[in-house]
């Protein structure tokens, strides 16, 4: 057999490298602005075209891996993600990047379940499997707390482009440690690829992440986003019918029987919920309301890499010992009681002290809630199906993550125009005050216009009512999250099980075989 850990370094490279591209694009959107001449719709759907094919494609790919083979689905992914960044960098539209966007999108889908099905066929005992998981899900975090800091490092020095190019040699390096270290691996038993199943899983999560990613444009209550609601449901039903039917179906739906699987996916679910909604709102904080760079912003948000980390690897050991349900459960209590936390003291001068104790509660809350949840997925389905366990989870992350997003930047959106409506200065004109109700940031940059025409006293009221109106949002979506965590933990207590209900059998010889090389 292989060295476990090189096998296992490399995996989390390559895992390394898809969380850190969900979180580095952002920092880059003012300068495509400047250079790509890019629309707010354009920059939306640089970053979503990435997320929305991510999420339609997942299940097929965590299918297609285990049938035609783990490892080889993970090179042609990360050859994908190379030349797709690379392409990207030397875009010269944005209709362009938001293309080579998608593309990366297919290599992410492609690459992403299988470095964790790839970690549960080479750890094959429970307790170095939950470390090798520990590890994955810190790999992470770190890396979506580490793009804002990339990015921002890249930034300073390189134009943006420097962010899609540097992807490719991390890329190529990933690569070549798979090819070396990591055995090949699939399901000895796979039968053909079930098409309908992969047809109706594909549009089912494309049409649901689209009408999330639309809803908070159009409202959640528009004609088109219940529609869009509606039709996911039933494209759902569809492949929940079609699946039970199949005689070898791509995702055994009984599988969410057992709450070990599903209880676990929905506290993944609502982690990344929170997570997102958190770099949502902290990152226009630490920019707007307290004037940080991007590359000062991205370091400041360290606490949170750190303590994800180290809640992750702890959290997984603990889950093995003391039962997933009291580990996931004291995590999201955790994040619950930070967005309290952060709702009763957030002002425009606290702390960062305070603020750097808060991530840490945030951070080590996650880590506990994540990892032990994947963990307890992965256990919960045969090493022979590990590409589509991981898939479900990967989608959990990625639906939770899109919904956070969208539900907390609504209620904060909202709150924000109200009360900037109701404090904002008369003597503001029509054309500006319409620009200001856009976003803190461009309520900012006219603020700072009207000072430099001569107004300075206006335009220091326009700034100052624009940080109460953000500040007010922040907190009554901090709100809304904290009570989204708080009800994953009343859930987790309800119906997440602490323990396997019974041991885990042990392999055959032919499952042992897809984890070794001969």
């Amino acid at each position: 057999m292989r060295s476990k850990p090189m096998i296992l370094v490399a995996l989390l490279l390559a895992a390394f490298l898809v969380n850190l591209d969900t979180t580095m694009v952002n920092v880059a959107l003012p300068a495509m602005v400047r250079e790509l001449h890019a629309t707010t719709t354009q920059l939306q759907w640089v970053v979503d075209a990435y997320n929305l094919v991510f999420a339609a494609l997942l299940l097929t790919f965590g299918s297609l891996s285990d049938r035609f083979g783990r490892k080889g689905m993970l090179l042609a992914g990360l050859a994908v993600v190379g030349a797709a960044s690379l392409a990207g960098g030397f875009t010269t539209t944005a209709a362009q990047l938001i293309a080579a966007r998608a593309v990366m999108g297919l290599g992410a889908a492609m690459t992403f379940p299988a470095t964790l099905s790839l970690i549960s066929n080479v750890f094959t005992e429970r307790r170095e499997r939950a470390r090798a998981i520990g590890l994955w899900g810190a790999v992470g975090g770190v890396a979506i707390a580490m793009g804002p800091i990339v990015g921002g490092w890249l930034l300073e020095r390189y134009s943006w482009a420097a962010i899609f190019i540097a992807m490719a040699p991390v890329a190529a390096v990933a690569a070549t440690g798979v090819a070396l270290a990591v055995p090949t691996s699939k399901d000895p038993d796979a039968a053909a690829p079930d098409i309908p199943g992969l047809v109706l899983s594909s549009a089912t999560m494309a049409l649901l992440v689209f009408t999330i990613i639309e809803a908070p444009t159009y409202g959640w209550a528009a004609a088109r986003s219940v529609a869009g609601f509606a039709v996911s449901a039933v494209l759902l039903a569809a492949f929940i019918v079609a699946e039970r039917r199949a005689a070898h179906p791509m995702l055994d739906v009984r599988l969410f029987r057992n709450m070990r699987f599903s209880a676990a996916s929905g506290a993944v679910a609502v982690s990344f919920f929170t997570l997102f909604g958190f770099i949502f709102l902290m990152a226009q904080y630490f920019q707007f309301v307290r004037g940080y760079s991007p590359l000062s912003t991205g370091v400041r948000l360290l606490p949170v890499a750190l303590s994800v980390g180290a809640g992750s690897v702890a959290g997984t050991q603990l889950a093995v010992r003391a039962g997933t349900k009291l580990v996931v459960t004291a995590g999201m209590v955790a994040m619950a009681g930070f967005y309290v936390w952060v709702a009763v003291t957030t002002s425009a001068t606290l702390s960062y002290g305070i603020i750097a104790a808060q991530m840490v509660v945030y951070g080590l809350g996650l880590g506990l809630t994540s990892a032990p949840a994947t963990e307890s997925i992965m256990g919960a389905i045969s090493r022979a199906k590990a590409g589509v366990g991981s898939a479900v989870n990967d989608s959990t992350r990625l639906v939770g993550g899109t919904l956070g997003v969208a539900v907390i930047g609504s209620v904060y959106a909202s709150v924000y125009g109200s009360r900037l409506a109701s404090t904002m200065p008369t003597s503001v004109p029509g054309r500006v005050a319409a620009i200001a109700h856009q976003s803190v940031g461009a309520a900012y940059l006219a603020a700072g216009k009207i000072a430099a025409l001569g107004h300075p006293a206006l335009g220091l009221a326009l700034q100052h009512a624009a940080a109460n109106a953000f500040l007010r949002g922040l907190t009554v979506g901090a709100h809304v999250a904290g009570a989204v965590a708080a009800a994953g933990a009343l859930l987790a207590v309800l119906f997440l099980p602490a323990q396997p209900a019974q041991p885990a059998v042990r392999p055959t010889q032919a499952q042992s075989q897809t984890a070794t090389v001969h």
